[in-house]
């Protein structure tokens, strides 16, 4: 498996870290019962913790599918290279920070790492219309 093929596995398990933690942080502030239960009940709203990991992972979901397609695509037409190398690294990276950063309510310097990984997202994308023909 190629090192961008793993970065994408790893983003993906990454994922189920965001879809873990504010599940998590619900449960630890509602319960075991309203987990388990119908939830048709309002509860009222959640912790800011809570609500920043929830956004996070909206956050990434609006760009992992990009990332996604463009990681298979450059796999199947053989454009791997040192620009799929950097972006994938860039974009799994910025993720794995940006999550820690914006849970803590970290400001600017979290929106300087989701650049970063917006950066090797455009990075891999480029590398699909940079083929040598």
């Amino acid at each position: 498996m190629t090192t961008e093929l793993t970065y994408l596995a790893l983003t993906l398990i990454l994922a189920l870290v965001h879809i873990l933690a504010p599940a998590l942080g619900r449960t630890a502030q509602f319960g075991l019962a309203w987990n388990a239960g119908a939830r048709d009940t309002p509860v009222g709203p959640s912790r800011p913790v809570v609500g920043r990991l929830e956004r996070a992972q909206s956050n990434l979901f609006e760009t992992l599918p990009l990332f996604i397609g463009a990681e298979l695509i450059a796999h199947v037409v053989e454009a791997s290279g040192p620009l799929t190398l950097w972006g994938t690294t860039l974009y799994f990276w910025g993720r794995v920070v940006y999550l820690p950063l914006y849970a803590l309510g970290v400001p600017y310097i979290r929106s300087l790492v989701w650049l970063v990984s917006i950066v090797g997202l455009v990075m891999v994308l480029a590398s699909l219309f940079l083929l040598k023909a």
